[in-house]
């Protein structure tokens, strides 16, 4: 009589067979993150942030580093910065026009004047970041532009900490999130009465007006900015 394997050892074998699968497929390596530049279907190298979202990728190829000079523009970048504190910059992209009209246009002049009722205007707006802390500072970092133009002037305190060198990143994980420069650009403005303006805020505020060029060496916007040159 043929003998049949006892009922346990059955049970056993697919139990097995699943617990080796499952421990192959943990011992093979995990797929790499793209940590360099990543060449798209037109041909042209960017880095794996700015490669497939057609919203960010235009922001990449035509403004992200270029030079912002002039007050009002310097002061809508700063308060985007400060929005974007915690959330990604797309968010931000995609609702920019909405804070452009929410908040006069970024005028500094005007945002000065904004009250309580702004505030709560503010506050009510579905289509921007809603958060009274940042509107807040938004609001007085507007008061503390207008004060500085006795000194100067936004425009050229901060392009005053432009580094004598900048970062030549070949990978995502080279470039640097602060700076010396960005360390002390935000303890001037700090004393200067801004707010939301912590180093790594401004280090991304210098990155993306062109006071540090941080695009990767294979990227097609390395050294475009007129600022620094292409190394």
């Amino acid at each position: 009589m043929k003998k049949t394997a006892p009922a346990t050892k059955r049970a056993t074998k697919p139990a097995t067979r699943t617990a080796r699968a499952a421990a192959k497929k943990a011992a093979r390596p995990k797929k790499p993150q793209p940590l360099d530049a990543i060449v798209g279907a037109d041909g042209l190298a960017r880095p794996p942030w700015a490669a497939v979202d057609p919203l960010l990728k235009h922001y990449y190829d035509t403004e992200w580093g270029m030079p912002v000079r002039d007050e009002r523009g310097l002061f809508e970048r700063l308060s985007l910065e400060a929005f974007q504190s915690g959330l990604s910059w797309a968010t931000i992209l995609r609702k920019r026009d909405a804070f452009r009209e929410a908040f006069a246009g970024f005028d500094p002049d005007v945002v000065a004047t904004f009250g309580d009722k702004d505030v709560e205007r503010l506050l009510a707006d579905e289509r921007i970041i809603r958060n009274r802390a940042k509107i807040l500072a938004t609001i007085a970092n507007a008061a503390a532009t207008i004060r500085l133009r006795d000194e100067g002037g936004l425009v050229a305190l901060i392009w005053s900490f432009q580094p004598h060198t900048t970062p030549a990143p070949r990978t995502i994980a080279e470039i640097p999130t602060t700076s010396d420069e960005s360390i002390a650009l935000s303890k001037a403005l700090r004393k200067r009465g801004f707010v939301f303006v912590g180093p790594t805020t401004m280090h991304a505020l210098m990155e993306a007006t062109g006071i540090v060029d941080t695009h990767l060496v294979d990227s097609h916007r390395r050294g475009s900015s007129g600022v620094w040159p292409r190394d």
